[in-house]
């Protein structure tokens, strides 16, 4: 008897260990892993704070998320790769770089489409963006559940000023691996270099490309004035930045948890265009004040929107749903049709 008490002691104690144990892992709190491409201070790492507070908020200080900046944890391609095989939980982009996954989020990210805050609003927060968000789903196995609203993508380079198409002559323009983007520089009559995010800023400085574009507050949190001089301000196209979650990782979360995903991230979208408004005047004056100059194209920039619109947009039609797709887009903005 007392020999069973010996046996039966030590394995009821192991046995309560390990109920413990499971019993504290499954109410364990989760540090998600946010994969941000830009540097501290621009609007993606704004919505990452942002989305990271509402999570913890609302799940009572259980779960947190923990921001990688600057490409820590990859391009920002990769990212979307990586979400979609669910060795990655969340990754903050620009759209041009999920558009390679998904077509049709391209209607974004065609020239002229998007003409302001409020332009992007309605496309990224109406039934349109609700499509776009579904096709991303299908397509690359990434759910966007938020956005960042950055602003438009100015012209920025290191040798002159630039006001008109011909003032690209002889730049050597950085832009990212998106093909509308590129074909938007060749109706201007350049050549563009694509060339990976995390490579941008070395490229820059190492004069292997002359200019880029992207919105004041990516300039100025990625330091640009630090190797670029002058400022276009183009309004070709507004850059809008999605916060994606692995698909697969979503789909294991309870609807409880899904809910409180989704929440937080439409919070900080919303917090996204406040904090836009409240910022980019400020970043472009201290831009300035560090030494960049700024242009506005000439004549309004109608031969800009002319060479593009006339020859970027027919090449897409079919990629984007038809023209009709577009059509919709078109409409939902108070636009005239094509």
């Amino acid at each position: 008897m007392t020999t069973s008490k010996g046996f039966t002691r030590p394995i009821v104690l192991a046995l309560c260990l390990l109920a413990a144990v499971m019993g504290s892992s499954i109410t364990q709190a989760k540090t998600f892993r946010v994969a941000v491409g830009d540097g501290a201070g621009g609007t993606q790492h704004e919505l990452g704070l942002k989305f990271a507070e509402e999570l913890k908020a609302r799940t009572g200080g259980k779960d947190d998320a923990k921001l990688f900046l600057n490409g820590q944890l990859g391009s920002e391609e990769d990212t979307v790769s990586n979400a979609a095989m669910g060795t990655l939980d969340f990754s903050i982009l620009a759209i041009n770089n999920v558009t390679p996954f998904s077509p049709s989020v391209g209607i974004l990210t065609m020239p002229y489409m998007i003409q302001s805050l409020d332009d992007a609003v309605t496309l990224t927060q109406s039934d349109i963006g609700k499509t776009l968000i579904d096709n991303t789903v299908r397509d690359a196995g990434v759910r966007i559940i938020g956005w960042a609203y950055s602003g438009f993508r100015v012209l920025t380079n290191s040798k002159k000023p630039v006001k008109t198409v011909e003032d690209l002559a002889g730049l050597q323009i950085r832009v990212p691996k998106n093909e509308i983007m590129i074909d938007t520089y060749r109706a201007w009559g350049i050549n563009p270099t694509p060339m990976a995010w995390s490579e941008t800023f070395t490229g820059l400085q190492l004069k292997v490309v002359d200019g880029q574009d992207n919105p004041y507050l990516t300039v100025n949190a990625m330091k640009f004035d630090e190797v670029q001089k002058y400022v276009t301000n183009l309004r070709y196209l507004f850059s809008i930045e999605p916060l994606i979650v692995s698909e697969s990782m979503f789909q294991e979360q309870s609807p409880q948890m899904q809910q409180i995903i989704l929440d937080a991230g439409k919070a900080a979208t919303l917090h996204s265009a406040k904090w836009l408004v409240e910022q980019e005047d400020r970043i472009k004056q201290e831009l300035v004040t560090k030494g960049m100059e700024i242009s506005d194209p000439a004549n309004g920039e109608k031969e800009w929107i002319d060479l593009a619109v006339s020859k970027v947009w027919p090449k897409y039609y079919e990629q984007l749903g038809g023209k009709e797709q577009v059509n919709v887009v078109l409409k939902a903005l108070g636009r005239e049709t094509i």
